[in-house]
């Protein structure tokens, strides 16, 4: 069984707190927890923001539109830089006080994947990273050693296994060429399939151990993934249609994992029960026809994403509703 057949969360967080956070996720989720993030502290702690602490020999900065790759070290950098040592801090503690150590319990950690991440940065000119193949290739280099670099020092603090996840929601459209350029007059290609395996297979080897890859995009290339050494895909289950759940099917079916986005990130009526989140997982199974026991070995739960959007007592409710339910499937 993969440790990824677990019960888990997309990453995100909400509220400031670090400390908080990391003792909420250590102690609700037995499988598999999360460093969180915290995407309400501002510049470096979203997604792309939180890059500036990972990249090694690359810094980036603010832009009107969001960020790009600076020529020098900037102060998002070391925004960034300090509010990643602040959650590793706060979550070896609560691991600590959990006795995780020894536990056997993995822990995991999540980055931006070097597709979506070339997409959202910009050159000095203005342009996505993702025009230009040689800004690819440095970034993709330099996302793989820094997250070789996070996950192998994060190991040794907690004494356990620690996956990586890459999240990829840019993804179908780089491949299929929706991503807007400057101007109309400059236009954005597909990335090639063959291309965007490749810088996801160099992230994979460079990292090492296990390797999951999120999408909370409708359109998941589940072809080009079987294609690749990515290992497990996350996916929110309402996005799918019957061509996205023949596809889920057969990347369970080359033995691989498959972590279902069941419970809302964001509550706007009555939680879902025990019961029902169970049934909607072996309905997916049901619906493949996979036997049952697919359910506790190659699939996994989790909220869906966006959990930073919620209020602090469902993020701790789902996370603790997550577990149950990833118990119950086995």
């Amino acid at each position: 069984m993969s440790v990824l057949a677990a019960g888990t969360g997309i990453g995100s967080w909400p509220g400031t707190s670090p400390r908080h956070a990391a003792e909420v996720v250590v102690g609700e989720l037995a499988d598999l927890p999360y460093l969180p993030e915290l995407p309400a502290r501002g510049l470096g702690a979203d997604m792309i923001g939180r890059a500036g602490a990972l990249l090694v020999d690359i810094s980036i900065d603010t832009v009107t539109r969001g960020y790009r790759i600076a020529s020098r070290p900037s102060s998002v950098s070391r925004r960034a830089t300090s509010m990643l040592e602040e959650d590793l801090d706060a979550f070896e503690e609560a691991w600590e006080k959990a006795a995780g150590a020894g536990s056997g319990r993995p822990v995991k950690v999540q980055a931006p994947g070097p597709i979506t991440l070339a997409a959202q940065l910009e050159l000095a000119n203005g342009h996505r990273a993702i025009t230009d193949p040689g800004a690819v290739r440095d970034l993709t280099a330099s996302l793989a050693e820094g997250m070789a670099v996070h996950r192998a020092a994060l190991a040794r603090r907690l004494g356990t296994e620690v996956v990586v996840q890459f999240d990829e929601p840019l993804l179908p459209a780089a491949l299929a060429g929706r991503l807007t350029g400057v101007t109309a007059l400059n236009p954005v290609h597909p990335v090639d399939e063959v291309l965007a395996i490749g810088l996801l297979d160099e992230c994979v080897r460079a990292v090492g151990g296990e390797v999951l890859l999120h999408s909370c995009a409708a359109e998941i290339p589940w072809t080009l993934l079987q294609r690749s050494a990515i290992g497990a895909v996350s996916v929110d289950v309402a996005t799918l249609d019957a061509e996205g759940l023949d596809g889920l099917g057969a990347f369970v079916d080359s033995g691989r994992v498959v972590v279902l986005g069941l419970l809302p990130a964001v509550l706007t009526e009555g939680p879902p029960s025990l019961d029902e989140l169970v049934a909607a997982a072996a309905a997916v199974t049901d619906r493949l026809g996979f036997p049952r026991s697919v359910l506790g070995s190659r699939i996994g739960i989790s909220p869906t994403c966006g959990l930073a959007g919620a209020t602090e007592a469902w993020a701790r409710a789902a996370t603790a509703l997550t577990q149950r339910a990833a118990r119950a499937i086995r």
